[in-house]
């Protein structure tokens, strides 16, 4: 009524819509209830965690930060608060694979079979490789990820798919990490199954493990990885070069996903996070 009250006058739209004037006008005059008042600041507050976000958390990661902030809110009102906000948190899709397998190479034996637990850091890690379009061709990003804390140790970039690649990421896990004993479980990949990918491990004195051949559940914990990477980063970005998407990737990695991303699988906390929190019980 009162955003049509220059074109209606009160007392037909009163009549119209069977309120009384007096009713109306109180209404006019009153104040926001207290309720109205918490909304409006828990918006605040929600909006500062999805920028925080980059856009990218739903109505569950919100209410873990708000939490941390010392709202008690529920989930509910968290989701009712973000869609008439129009805040709406990404969704994921499939990763293309990238994997070709060599019929001539000797895979590694299966360490792992499927059970990803680690009872603390550098006792399992998982690899693969994916691709990242620009304008200019693919770039392929081939990570090392610590099953334990979700975190990526080692990542390689480049605009090929040779062994380089994986070498890379293998060689950057290993300086930052330095492992005593730990697995590299990896699909069948011609780059993991190569002559120089497996004396790399033997000079590290890591231990390849291969899963088997076109199991979607064997390399989870990676796709997983993929999948967020890109429905947070790869699907929302357009990239001109390789240099571009190598800075974006870098900055999503090391600036986002290890140090401030909470993960459902590790109580909502950021991979760095959980390491510092679990590290002593580890």
């Amino acid at each position: 009524m009162k955003a049509h009250q220059a074109v209606h006058a009160i007392s037909t739209m009163c009549r119209v819509l069977e309120v009384s004037r007096s009713g109306y006008y109180a209404w006019l005059h009153r104040g926001p209830s207290e309720r109205a008042k918490q909304d409006a600041k828990l918006t605040v507050e929600i909006h500062r965690s999805f920028e925080a976000s980059r856009g990218t958390y739903g109505a569950p990661r919100v209410l873990v930060d708000l939490a941390d902030a010392g709202y008690a809110v529920g989930k509910k009102r968290v989701a009712r608060l973000m869609r008439c906000a129009g805040l709406e948190g990404v969704t994921r899709r499939r990763k293309r694979p990238t994997t070709v397998r060599d019929p001539q190479a000797r895979p590694a034996k299966d360490l792992v079979d499927r059970d990803f637990s680690a009872s603390g850091p550098n006792e399992l890690w998982v690899a693969d490789i994916t691709y990242v379009p620009t304008l200019a061709g693919h770039l392929y990003l081939a990570v090392v990820l610590d099953a334990w804390s979700r975190r990526i140790v080692g990542w390689s970039m480049r605009d090929h798919l040779h062994t380089e690649l994986v070498i890379d990421a293998l060689d950057m896990a290993v300086a930052q990490r330095q492992p005593t004993r730990v697995i590299h479980h990896s699909d069948q990949g011609c780059q993991y199954t190569s002559l120089a990918f497996g004396a790399r491990c033997g000079e590290w004195g890591v231990q390849p493990s291969m899963g088997s051949v076109g199991d979607a559940y064997d390399n989870a914990m990676c796709e997983s990885f993929f999948a967020t990477l890109e429905c947070e980063l790869i699907d929302r970005v357009r990239f001109r070069n390789h240099a571009e998407a190598d800075a974006a990737l870098f900055d999503f990695i090391e600036g986002f996903y290890n140090t401030k991303r909470r993960h459902s699988a590790l109580d909502y906390l950021p991979p760095a996070r959980y390491e510092r929190t679990h590290a002593q019980a580890a």
